[in-house]
């Protein structure tokens, strides 16, 4: 199934910053308020009184309570969290960086502590260089790896995400891309859907997977065979990887990650917080 994502409210987002600003302006007696609604995206003005706000036309109350670490959207006349429990409960969290990540049952699966998610995907994606390259995008996410191969002139990106929850937060995200174009985002299981997938079909490979625990199959030497079938000769891989598990069993998962594309027939390096991996000659 092949998604287009559409922006599902041209309403404002909330997040506790910009309600503090709000009350701030409030409790002042300021008549107009320049903040962002957009996850720092753009910048807005509000008017302001004693029982409400209102942007573009549109009358809006003051919350009650807003939570630290939670988006608020318009949802049918009230402001709602941007989160959904299906099998796992999927949120999307603001950071100090404007750019949101998102977490699936408290799990962040994006960094965000010491750098904006959207910068860390810009640095990776540079390194497979995608200007006029096909790339594969295993695991789509809030789709910033897309953004940034949109952004770098890439001739086409092929995106798969299994979890339909992730792809609504992506309708709210004002930072993550709508599919069209460039951009073919399908949701599915990528450890599937890949056997459809032609040999040697990809210039480069976008791979963040959810960590070990979550998704075993995303690191088994049969998906890196796999993943080795379908990248050119010539072509680049990057896979994030981070350090799960180190401090607290020794176990060095980049490494195991290595050893299994060396397998598979990439060369590989570690990187960063991933590997690194080519595939030898034309």
């Amino acid at each position: 199934m092949t998604e287009s994502i559409e922006r599902r409210t041209p309403g404002p987002l909330l997040t506790s910053k910009v309600h503090d600003q709000l009350q701030k302006a409030r409790r002042a007696g300021v008549a107009e308020l320049t903040c962002s609604l957009d996850l720092d995206r753009t910048t807005s003005t509000v008017t302001l009184d004693e029982s409400g706000w209102s942007w573009q036309g549109q009358r809006y109350p003051y919350l009650e309570k807003c939570k630290e670490r939670t988006v608020y959207y318009w949802r049918d006349g009230e402001f709602a969290p941007v989160s959904r429990y299906s099998s796992s409960l999927i949120k999307l969290v603001p950071t100090e960086w404007g750019t949101p990540t998102f977490e699936i049952d408290g799990i962040k699966m994006l960094v965000s502590e010491k750098l904006s998610p959207y910068q860390d995907a810009q640095a990776k994606v540079a390194l497979i260089e995608p200007r006029g390259k096909v790339v594969l995008d295993t695991c789509g996410g809030l789709g910033y790896f897309a953004a940034w191969c949109l952004e770098g002139g890439a001739a086409r990106i092929v995106s798969f995400e299994k979890n339909p929850d992730v792809i609504w937060l992506r309708g709210l995200n004002p930072w993550s891309p709508q599919a069209g174009g460039a951009l073919s985002l399908t949701q599915g299981d990528v450890s599937e859907k890949i056997a459809e997938l032609p040999d040697a079909s990809f210039d480069a490979i976008l791979h963040d997977p959810p960590r070990f625990g979550i998704a075993g199959e995303l690191y088994s030497q049969a998906f890196y065979d796999q993943l080795a079938r379908v990248l050119k000769r010539g072509g680049r891989m990057f896979h994030y990887t981070g350090a799960p598990n180190k401090l607290t069993t020794g176990r060095d998962v980049p490494t195991e990650v290595a050893a299994r594309l060396k397998r598979s027939g990439l060369k590989t390096r570690l990187h960063g917080d991933g590997v690194l991996a080519s595939k030898g000659g034309r």
